[in-house]
């Protein structure tokens, strides 16, 4: 296949080259195992000696095709499917932690994998300090101790909607010897590929604009392959020194720029197999083939809905970095030239009470778990995703108690507003 090609190109042609008489659709290689003609042949690979496939809980056909297109939308060197954007974060930051290590990460993220690194992975013996993404320089550098391994952050937070500044982040991480990692599931490489800022890994949450139709759940994780592992060895020992359970493999040194990538999979997937179905990744591929014409109309109808509501008095503030006034604007040109996404944080004139209300009221738009979606859909952090959070917890996050997340969706924006405009009627 031509290379250097477009993004909307890979997004339909990427990961999957058929040869002569093969599929022209990626195929489903729903099998858990693969054959083989001698028991040499699979010892090296189990050996590493060797590539092909075995076991689907380490490889596969079909997801390895899915995650090659990733890869090259976001301009890396690979990527590894899971089974959930949860998984993703917590295998990007496993990869190169254990007891007893630390990281530091921006406050603002989903609320989801705040408690997964302030509660759940401190039972790993792996310890978190939150920095507010908006703080100077210095400030942030404070929270870095001697056993600090990784920086983290989203692009565009959920669900505040703020614009992260990847390249002070990076400028952060890189003086201390550590990787920026780069949760991309708002922004996708469409609009936003934070290596080209600086950033070392990506992580996503497929289930949301890459799927775009709610049909299936999954991760991804990319590595940009530019982190220099091995100047600063003393501080990534699992990447760095041999790996007893490999024969005394060193991955850096077998595999290079690939070495990160290499032990995710043969290492933390084969122990922890949190793998998609190959049925998930077929299903992902064919929403990643539209992901480029998506996000434009995303772009477009949020926009128009962000002016509404900036625009309409019962409103009490919206984030949006389109908004010439927002406090993200100047990053968002920035970053997001092209669009950031299609989600809102807004918040109501009233009490929680006013925003339960309105979103009781609407007839098109559902409320739902779900986010980056193709259909219009709300929800209340607050009262919903966020709701294990204390109010401080919250707002450290930067999620105020009266937000209200919407994700415009793909339909005509007259339809939207006109249900925006009902359900605020039913609020007088």
């Amino acid at each position: 296949m031509k290379k250097n090609l477009k993004r909307s190109t890979l997004c339909v042609h990427g990961g999957w080259e058929p040869q002569n008489g093969e599929s022209r659709q990626l195929p489903i290689i729903q099998s858990t195992t693969f054959k083989y003609d001698n028991s040499d042949e699979m010892a090296m690979l189990f050996d590493l000696k060797k590539e092909g496939y075995f076991y689907t809980r380490l490889q596969n056909p079909t997801n390895d095709a899915v995650a090659k297109k990733i890869a090259a939308l976001e301009g890396g060197i690979g990527a590894m499917l899971t089974s959930s954007g949860q998984a993703a974060n917590f295998y990007a930051i496993f990869n190169i932690c254990e007891a007893g290590d630390h990281i530091v990460s921006s406050s603002e993220i989903y609320g989801g994998t705040f408690n997964l690194f302030g509660v759940t992975m401190k039972k790993l013996g792996i310890d978190c300090t939150f920095v507010s993404p908006e703080a100077s320089e210095e400030e942030i550098e404070a929270a870095f101790k001697p056993n600090t391994k990784a920086l983290f952050g989203e692009t565009i937070s959920n669900p505040g909607c703020k614009i992260l500044d990847i390249e002070k982040f990076a400028h952060i991480a890189h003086r201390h010897g550590v990787p920026l990692i780069v949760d991309n599931t708002f922004a996708t490489p469409i609009n936003c590929r934070p290596f080209e800022w600086g950033a070392d890994i990506v992580t996503h949450s497929t289930t949301k604009y890459m799927d775009g139709h709610a049909t299936q759940v999954g991760g991804v994780v990319v590595d940009s392959g530019n982190f220099d592992w091995d100047a600063h060895a003393e501080k990534f020992p699992g990447l760095c020194t041999p790996d007893e359970s490999y024969h005394g493999l060193t991955y850096t040194k077998a595999f290079g720029k690939m070495g990160y990538m290499t032990k995710l999979v043969a290492q933390l997937m084969r122990d922890l197999g949190s793998i998609p179905a190959p049925q998930n990744s077929f299903l992902l591929n064919l929403g990643l083939e539209t992901l480029h014409l998506r996000m434009a109309r995303h772009c477009e109808n949020a926009q128009k809905v962000a002016e509404f509501l900036h625009n309409d008095n019962r409103v009490a503030w919206v984030h949006y970095s389109g908004l010439e006034d927002d406090e993200c604007h100047a990053l968002a040109e920035k970053y997001l030239p092209n669009g950031s996404c299609g989600v809102i944080a807004f918040g109501l004139k009233g009490d929680r009470e006013t925003a339960i209300k309105f979103m009781d009221s609407l007839k098109l738009i559902t409320i739902v778990t779900h986010v980056a979606d193709a259909k219009t859909c709300v929800l209340h952090p607050a009262s919903h995703t966020h709701r294990q959070l204390s109010d401080e917890q919250l707002r450290e996050a930067g999620v105020a108690p009266d937000l209200i997340r919407l994700s415009v969706g793909i339909e005509d924006v007259d339809d939207i507003l006109d249900d925006i405009r009902q359900a605020l009627d039913t609020c007088e």
